[in-house]
């Protein structure tokens, strides 16, 4: 037990350790060193606190400080004032607009939030198993082994009513129990952590946070689907998540909470972590499959789906990180407590990673049907340098662009369906109206043609031809009938593709052309961009 009268949590995570976070700890911890205090301060490493564009950001318990945008020349300060005299650096303190706060949990940006599988994820070490055991760490998988049935848990996932968080929203404990109900002598569990949505980061931050949560999903997802098998796939650029991760793994294994005879039940599950290399497309999970096989990263025909022909022909459970942070909180708390949360028709939270023209970005975790006007406006903190809402991409560089006339939305997966979008990878673009629609349709399809496998027709020419289309119009020299082939198009590739890559390139697509068409009219035919920015985009490229 620590007998340090003051824990200073600082964030290790990706986000702040580019804004040199690092460099913060080692000044901190050389300073109390000097100062003779080493005995009465602790300095841990945590996760992600949410507020990234504050970081590197640091926490002083147990008054519960927080600093903001730290960085090593303000070490001796907080030491000699804080530490020493017990007085606030208040120019360190969170501002924005006219709000300042000692402590963020009390801002405007915290309490709309909902935490369930960010519970941990800024409180703890996420190199310690036991700081993860002392908050309820791995008992929803002990209460599973003691007092379950592989069925009951199944049951108790499907009445929580909760959905898959990679994107498609397909009910967890459906997929669970086609799993569960496939003949096999071996079945597996694959965590897919291949995030490769542009500003998406939710999973990475989970990994880096509390890795451990992780674990604990797998494994009772192995116990209730019959496998003893597990693999992670983690993007390879993600390397403090692999490091991180590994290390999670091998502290569970020495605690017996993984490997055979977990917690003297008799049932055996291990976790291999794999490395992805950087395909996009890997991020589908049959592609994702045959990269853990060694083959190419491209999509499977289904059927057969992965429920029964899976990793190596054998049934594969396949769920995403966000998915299984939920697992073991539904487990302790229950079904009801979880259908408590969110909306009747999608219970439970969403994270998403908030960027773009808001002025307050980073990770955050909301209950479904929250509208999308709270988290621009209350949590995002609204438009920042006097500009206006334009539009917001939910779900990544696939999902929908949404208008003003959406802002009072709620934020779910049938309200979102609704208006063609979809809660999709996580990620959550706020655009002021400085942005020119037609110009950012051809960012979005620059990056599909890129990555874009090839393997079926309508992907690889939809995408390119779209491209096409987009530039042309973009140049001044598009038609009406460029907008009618793009629409036309589209459609075609939403049907036709043969996973969700292709299927999902048209969404933004199609959705800027329902709610921002003028602005692709004004285009046409020789006509202005009306922010400047298309003609010098696309100079030399039509």
């Amino acid at each position: 037990m620590s007998m340090h009268r003051s824990h200073i949590l600082i964030c290790s995570g990706s986000n702040c350790s580019h804004r040199q976070s690092r460099a913060v700890r080692s000044r901190l911890r050389q300073a109390i060193t000097e100062t003779g205090l080493e005995r009465e301060f602790k300095v841990i490493e945590t996760g992600c606190f949410g507020l990234c564009q504050q970081g590197p950001i640091m926490v002083i318990y147990p008054e519960g400080v927080h600093y903001c945008r730290v960085q090593a020349d303000d070490i001796d300060e907080i030491v000699q004032t804080h530490l020493q005299k017990g007085r606030v650096v208040t120019r360190l303190l969170f501002k924005s607009g006219t709000e300042q706060s000692v402590e963020l949990p009390k801002t405007a940006f915290y309490q709309k939030q909902k935490r369930v599988v960010l519970r941990n994820v800024g409180l703890i070490d996420p190199e310690n198993i036991e700081e993860s055991l002392a908050r309820d760490g791995y008992q929803g998988l002990a209460k599973v082994l003691d007092t379950l049935s592989p069925e009951a848990v199944i049951a108790e996932v499907t009445n929580s009513g909760l959905q898959g968080r990679g994107g498609a929203g397909f009910p967890a404990g459906r997929k669970w129990e086609f799993t569960r109900k496939a003949p096999g002598d071996q079945k597996y569990v694959v965590c897919n952590a291949d995030e490769g949505e542009p500003g998406t980061s939710k999973d990475r931050l989970i990994l880096e946070g509390d890795p451990h949560t992780i674990i604990e999903g797998m494994a009772i997802a192995g116990y209730a689907v019959g496998a003893t098998k597990g693999f992670i796939y983690i993007r390879g650029e993600y390397q403090l998540s692999l490091q991180r991760f590994r290390q999670a793994v091998a502290q569970a294994k020495e605690y017996g909470l993984l490997g055979q005879d977990i917690l003297g039940s008799g049932f055996h599950f291990d976790i291999e972590v794999r490395s992805g290399a950087g395909a996009y497309v890997c991020g589908e999970e049959t592609a994702l499959l045959n990269s853990l096989e060694g083959k190419r990263g491209e999509p499977r025909y289904k059927p057969p789906f992965p429920a029964n022909f899976g990793l190596w022909g054998k049934p594969t459970l396949i769920n995403n990180v966000e998915t299984l942070a939920n697992i073991g909180p539904i487990l302790i708390h229950g079904a009801d407590w979880y259908r408590s949360i969110g909306s009747p028709e999608c219970p439970g939270t969403k994270v998403f990673t908030l960027s773009g023209n808001i002025a307050n970005r980073g990770l955050i975790e909301v209950p479904m049907g929250i509208t999308l006007r709270e988290i621009v406006e209350d949590i995002g903190g609204g438009i920042p340098n006097g500009r206006h809402f334009k539009m917001a991409q939910t779900g990544g560089t696939s999902g929908g662009c949404l208008a003003v006339q959406h802002l009072d939305l709620p934020v779910d997966i049938p309200h979102l369906a609704e208006v063609g979008s979809s809660l999709g990878s996580g990620a959550l673009l706020v655009v002021d109206d400085s942005h020119c629609m037609v110009d950012l349709a051809r960012v979005f399809l620059k990056f599909f043609a890129h990555e874009s496998c090839g393997q079926c027709t309508p992907c690889r020419e939809g995408t390119t031809l779209l491209k096409r289309l987009v530039d042309k119009i973009a140049s001044g020299s598009g038609t009406a009938a460029d907008i009618k082939a793009m629409r036309r198009l589209s459609t075609t590739m939403q049907m036709t593709s043969l996973c969700g890559l292709g299927q999902t390139v048209p969404t933004p697509v199609l959705t800027m052309l329902a709610y921002f068409n003028d602005e692709f009219m004004e285009h046409l035919d020789g006509g202005a961009c009306a922010t400047g920015v298309c003609r010098a985009a696309v100079k030399g490229v039509v």
